[in-house]
């Protein structure tokens, strides 16, 4: 009998052992593996083991090396490419009502999620760290309300220039905050683009072409224009203390912006030249360290081919071959790139690659020392992809937006890219950052296109160049395209790679290449669970590092 009571003791004291055991793991075997192979860091049961590496210490669990494939990138230090200028957005049309009518706790907010270049108390960037940004300079269809014919009226704009001649600069007040916000977080570069002339100067008196065939602006008007932008640039420096270093005075020419969804302007390539020639000696009359951007082409295609529209295309050679009756690289005040759009380019995937080495080839023969700046870009698209219209705040346009970002910088050799609108209160894919549809108060919301362009702004700064990079798998640019996407970029004393995985599962990367010198790599990661994050810091830079499934990382060499 004590013998029968003795084994049922040991039976009671294994039952209670399996009871525990079963109690502290309450998920699937299935989750737990899947968990690990993307980034244990993910795994909502994550430990403090998961994630030593984040304090630099070296992970007592590895991930299943046959699980997850490696792929090696291999630098060139030596090797080097375009100079990085800067990465921005634009204040259009939001920015008018938040500025001025929302609350200073929404309207900080906004502003350090836009330019913030400072870290939290877990070492996670406060903001994105924009580098450039774009003030719309107004033609005053505001101020026309209702009879401006443009309905919706967050796509009005206020202008600086009354009817008789005068200026009002308490004008466009809620853009001025964000001015002096953006030049208090320690952005210094800054762009003034005009969608239309102002109403007062237009040939119908309205902020649309009538007919869409010729600038709204008669060329007895030109002298007027240029006053206007020159005025608006010395009051901006002297009320904002804002020295804008570029002006654009035209923007997507090639469309015919007639009545009624925005402030705009075609412009034949005879009128721009002409134009710019007044500017130019206007600029130099009143000695202005600003130059003159040209052409913000509607689409890429526009820069270098003559199969379109023969008054607006091929404005790479129009503008800049000495040939050329419309050349205006000789003048003073013009800077030395052209600026065009990436929108209605960036599918197919042949068609992506494509435009963007077209870009880089028509650059090469007319003249190599010309920058390409991609001044503007949301996601209008509408096909089997991805459809602009719906709100998204997910990874999907993510890493959409992320893909285009990579092709424009490393097949087209931008120096600049910039988004469009920079807040937006739509139901479309146009916004870093949303808010309600309301003039004068609402909620915020965090995108992960914002993010997914803070995986580049924040850390590839003005003055980084890019480098060589070759990956082990030896993929040719169009089947590269849909998998792994990196770049490189270099400063005097930091490595800086950003790695777009499209793909459903985590990958593995080892950098080949660094220089002595270099002893660590932080990681910061873009996903569902993760808004640039600092995920871990690797003490040797011969880690096998995860990059996981559905992902943008930035890793930062030093």
């Amino acid at each position: 009998m004590s013998r029968w009571r003795q084994d049922m003791g040991i039976i009671r004291c294994i039952i209670i052992i399996c009871l525990f055991i079963g109690m502290t793991s309450c998920e699937s075997p299935e989750e737990s593996i899947a968990c690990v192979e993307t980034d244990p860091c993910d795994c909502p049961q994550a430990s403090k083991e998961d994630c030593q590496e984040k304090e630099g210490e070296e992970p007592n669990e590895e991930v299943d090396k046959e699980e997850v494939d490696y792929l090696t990138l291999s630098l060139d230090l030596d090797k080097t490419f375009q100079q990085i200028k800067s990465f921005g957005a634009s204040d259009a049309w939001s920015i008018q009502f938040v500025g001025k009518n929302w609350n200073e706790n929404s309207r900080e907010k906004i502003a350090e999620l836009l330019f913030s270049t400072e870290f939290d108390e877990s070492n996670d960037p406060k903001g994105i760290g924009l580098s450039t940004w774009r003030f719309n300079i107004g033609a005053g269809s505001a101020e026309q309300g209702a009879n401006s014919n443009i309905n919706d009226e967050w796509r009005r704009a206020e202008g600086f220039l009354n009817a008789d001649g005068s200026y009002d600069w308490n004008k466009q007040e809620g853009q001025q905050w964000f001015l002096e916000r953006a030049l208090s977080y320690g952005v210094d570069d800054f762009t003034a683009f005009l969608n239309s002339p102002p109403v007062s100067l237009t040939r119908n008196g309205m902020a649309y072409s009538e007919d869409g065939v010729s600038a709204n602006l008669d060329e007895a008007n030109f002298d007027k224009y240029a006053d206007f932008i020159v005025e608006v640039l010395q009051n901006m420096q002297s009320k904002v203390g804002v020295h804008f270093d570029h002006v654009s005075p035209f923007n997507e020419p090639q469309w015919e912006w007639k009545c009624c969804n925005q402030e705009g302007s075609p412009w034949n390539n005879e009128e721009m030249a002409a134009m710019t020639r007044v500017l130019d000696e206007k600029i130099s009359t009143a000695q202005i360290d600003t130059k003159i951007e040209v052409t913000e082409a509607g689409s890429l295609d526009f820069l270098y081919s003559n199969e379109r529209d023969s008054r607006r295309n091929d404005q790479i050679y129009n503008f800049f071959s000495p040939t050329r009756d419309t050349y205006i690289g000789d003048l003073d005040n013009v800077a030395m790139s052209i600026a065009g759009h990436s929108y209605f380019t960036t599918y197919d995937l042949s068609t992506l690659l494509n435009t963007r080495k077209l870009v880089n080839d028509k650059i090469n023969e007319i003249n190599p020392e010309l920058d390409f700046i991609m001044s503007e870009y949301c996601i209008l698209e509408d096909h089997e992809e991805i459809k602009g219209s719906g709100r998204d705040l997910g990874m999907d346009p993510a890493l959409y937006l992320a893909r285009v970002i990579h092709s424009d910088l490393v097949y087209a050799n931008a120096v600049s890219w910039q988004w469009w609108l920079a807040v937006s209160p739509y139901d479309y894919k146009d916004g870093l950052i949303y808010i309600d549809h309301n003039t004068v108060a609402g909620n915020v919301y965090e995108s992960k296109m914002l993010w997914s362009l803070g995986n580049y702004s924040r850390f590839i700064r003005p003055g980084m160049t890019r480098i060589s990079l070759e990956r082990s798998d030896k993929l040719s640019d169009i089947a590269a395209i849909e998998e792994m996407l990196p770049s490189a970029y270099k400063s005097e004393d930091e490595v800086v790679i950003v790695l777009v995985n499209q793909t459903e599962e985590a990958e593995k990367v080892v950098i080949e290449g660094l220089s002595d010198g270099y002893s660590s790599i932080d990681l910061f990661q873009t996903s569902e669970t993760k808004s640039l994050d600092h995920v871990r810091t690797y003490q040797d830079v011969n880690s096998e590092i995860i990059i996981a499934a559905r992902s943008i990382v930035t890793l930062v060499i030093k």
